[in-house]
């Protein structure tokens, strides 16, 4: 297991703009452990668009009702023979067209993979729009959006990994049949989460979104991830870098 101070870790992940606002001195020189692996065939990743909450209590807003449209996090990992996008967020074609091209320059019909983490409808809006891809969820998500009828193309179940390099791992407890990504990515294990992570502040003080169906499995979820991810992409934020 590779070892990185804190000050290089949060700069060679995040930049020296975010280390700067993180108030991070020259002698920061706490060790971190990396979770991931040097060798790895995935050659590029990045966030397609950054997901938000209907509502969020830490702005102060209520749960009784929802104040603008919830966006998921949409993330693409790319290896020498694949492009897999991770939960496909918008509706509308060409605004899932522009993002894509704008953030890996990909055309719709270069992404051959999509995977589903669990089967709310704002993890699904624009799947419709990668007709040509090959569609994977864990197998009861799976099951369940087939059961639905509302796709013609059937979701396949995904086995433990993906092109033998993406872990597949259950997340449960945000639904009780959620599942998450994990690769190494140059030395950094990264850790795509779904809504088993909201948001940064939720992560920070340990919360769950107001629809989790089981607090317990989402704490044993929470503490899983801490032990595994060096970088957590949660599902309604930017990825962001695990301190602890």
């Amino acid at each position: 297991m590779n070892k990185i101070n804190r000050r290089k870790f949060v700069y060679s992940v995040a930049g020296v703009t975010v280390m700067s606002s993180l108030g991070f001195a020259a002698n920061n020189s706490k060790e971190i452990k990396l979770k991931g692996k040097e060798s790895s065939l995935i050659k590029h990743w990045d966030v397609i668009t950054i997901g938000n909450l209907s509502r969020n209590r830490y702005w102060g807003e209520s749960y009784e009702k929802p104040l603008r449209g919830a966006i998921c996090t949409c993330t693409v990992i790319s290896g020498e023979q694949f492009h897999l996008l991770v939960d496909p967020s918008l509706e509308d074609l060409n605004s899932m067209a522009t993002e894509l091209d704008r953030r890996t320059g990909l055309a719709i019909d270069e992404i051959d993979t999509v995977f589903i983490t669990h089967q709310h409808g704002d993890h699904l809006y624009g799947l419709k729009h990668f007709v040509k891809a090959k569609w994977y969820a864990g197998a009861e998500v799976a099951a369940a959006i087939n059961k639905s009828g509302k796709y013609e193309k059937q979701i396949e179940p995904a086995g433990k990994t993906l092109f033998g390099e993406i872990d597949v791992i259950k997340t449960f407890g945000h639904t009780p049949d959620h599942y998450g990504l994990r690769f190494d990515h140059n030395g950094y294990s990264v850790m795509i989460a779904g809504d088993s992570v909201a948001t940064l502040d939720y992560w920070n003080g340990g919360q769950m979104y107001y629809n989790v169906m089981d607090m317990t499995e989402s704490t044993r979820t929470l503490d899983m991830i801490r032990s595994i991810a060096d970088i957590i992409v949660p599902g309604h934020d930017n990825y962001f870098l695990n301190l602890k």
